[in-house]
């Protein structure tokens, strides 16, 4: 049923027991309100139910379930797919709920669904705590997290879903549960990396560390060193600290004049000696055009890719681990980048290394547990009239990789017309267990505007 088709007298009925804020097309704040950060994602939802506690998402879940409505659930809504909200959907926004409660002495930290990772650093950096998120710092806490949470300091802290001691969720029942090593283990299994296909999470506990500061920044060169840049990426990574994180790529310069670049983007966890040692033959090679690494608070480091990603802009992006960084996908990424029609879209290798490797893949959702490589295709543009043009050669250069690609993907960064196959390669044979804890918790599939997990079937998988 669409909500729009609701009699006034029962959306009066959810307002009554609602203590945050409803917003419909009515409503003047309604074109703000719906947006994501994915400027390319344009959905109308019926109604959009502000959040600011747990209390108020129980009661949307309820009135949702008995009214027979699409339900689609928003954190900091940054997903690339939009998948937040949806076309004539009530959407769950949390994004009045952004509250970030650290407590030193436990060097823990109770993090409210909405936050963004903005919120999060901010207040950990207060008591020189962090811990592993988003490499762009308008990024939710609460999706980058479900989905495993990827960043500059997995290689020390492991991901962000390896450091979540604890969650608060409201199920489809509308039941509030806490999720943690000692209750409903199944379920806080599945929500370190199993998406948004379990409930609403409210509030998640971190474990945090011990990180002052950081050693990073960008080393860019021109882009005719490109594939030289890359392999010296790969070589580099071959035997990299736990402390060290590389990212390297080809990118458009962050000046706004659409220079094309080869780049390193480098975040070093260790001492400040140590991040010198470690990069000095780094900082030797070749002739850069900019160099600018040092010393940083970790929250800077956090927002140094954030005016390449603007609120608004275009996006569409493609991702997927690769077998290794060989000559021949070098060749490939260099070729194909210049062909790119938009001067603001980039290639990302992510070395994916070190505490995330020492998990058994088996002991969270998310089966990736080897050293290797992810291969981000991030297309941004401005001009909406390139769309087809930047989605296609998206789509072209992926295709161009495939026989590089191994067949591990990372959930975060699928869109929403991810091709048959991309939920299998993103939990491989975690796949099973997910769809039976689905069917405990979510046996309707209420939660399916995601990533989604299709319940196991019964005296099935």
């Amino acid at each position: 049923m669409a909500l729009s088709s609701l009699a006034p007298e029962r959306r009066d009925v959810l307002a009554s027991a609602f203590g945050g804020v409803l917003v419909g097309p009515e409503d003047s704040s309604y074109d703000q309100v719906r947006l994501c950060h994915n400027g390319l994602v344009d959905k109308r939802p019926a109604l959009l139910a502000c959040c600011r506690g747990a209390a108020d998402v129980a009661e949307v879940v309820r009135f949702a379930v008995a009214e027979g409505l699409e339900v689609a659930v928003r954190g900091g809504g940054h997903n690339v797919g939009g998948l937040g909200v949806a076309d004539d959907a009530l959407v769950i926004d949390l994004s009045l709920m952004r509250g970030v409660d650290v407590d030193p002495r436990t060097a823990t930290a109770r993090v409210q669904g909405g936050a963004l990772w903005s919120d999060f650093n901010r207040e950990a950096a207060v008591h020189g705590l962090a811990v592993t998120g988003g490499a762009i710092s308008s990024t939710g806490v609460g999706g980058y997290t479900l989905g495993g949470g990827l960043g500059w300091l997995m290689g020390v802290c492991g991901l962000a879903a390896d450091n979540l001691l604890e969650a608060e969720v409201v199920l489809a029942s509308g039941d509030v549960v806490r999720a943690g090593p000692d209750e409903h283990e199944d379920l806080f299994w599945a929500l370190r990396g199993g998406g948004g296909n379990f409930g609403v999470v409210t509030s998640f506990v971190f474990r945090l560390h011990r990180i002052p500061e950081v050693y990073g920044g960008l080393i860019a060169h021109p882009i005719e060193a490109g594939a030289d840049v890359l392999r010296l990426y790969r070589d580099v990574t071959a035997d990299a600290p736990d402390e060290l994180t590389f990212f390297g790529g080809l990118i458009h310069a962050p000046d706004g004049s659409g220079l094309p670049l080869s780049a390193l983007i480098v975040c070093h966890a260790g001492t400040r000696e140590q991040a010198e040692r470690d990069l000095r033959p780094v900082l030797e090679w070749g002739s850069p055009v900019m160099t600018e690494i040092g010393p940083m608070p970790y929250p800077v480091m956090n927002t140094l890719l954030d005016d390449d990603y603007p609120q608004g802009s275009l996006n569409y992006w493609k991702s997927t681990f690769l077998r290794d960084v060989d000559d021949g996908l070098i060749d490939t990424l260099v070729e194909r980048f210049r062909t790119c029609p938009s001067p603001t879209s980039a290639m990302v290798l992510e070395h994916y290394h070190g505490a995330v490797t020492r998990i058994a893949p088996d002991a969270t959702a998310i089966p990736h547990r080897e050293t290797s490589h992810n291969l981000v295709l991030p297309s941004v543009w401005e001009d909406p009239e390139t769309t087809d043009a930047n989605i296609a050669w998206t789509r072209e250069t992926f295709e161009a990789v495939a026989p590089y690609r191994s067949s591990a993907r990372w959930i975060n960064y699928y869109g929403a017309d991810e091709e048959r196959g991309a939920i299998a390669a993103a939990y491989g044979p975690n796949g099973e267990r997910l769809a039976r804890i689905k069917r405990r918790y979510d046996p309707d599939n209420v939660f399916h505007l995601n990533q989604n997990i299709a319940p196991a079937t019964r005296g099935g998988a």
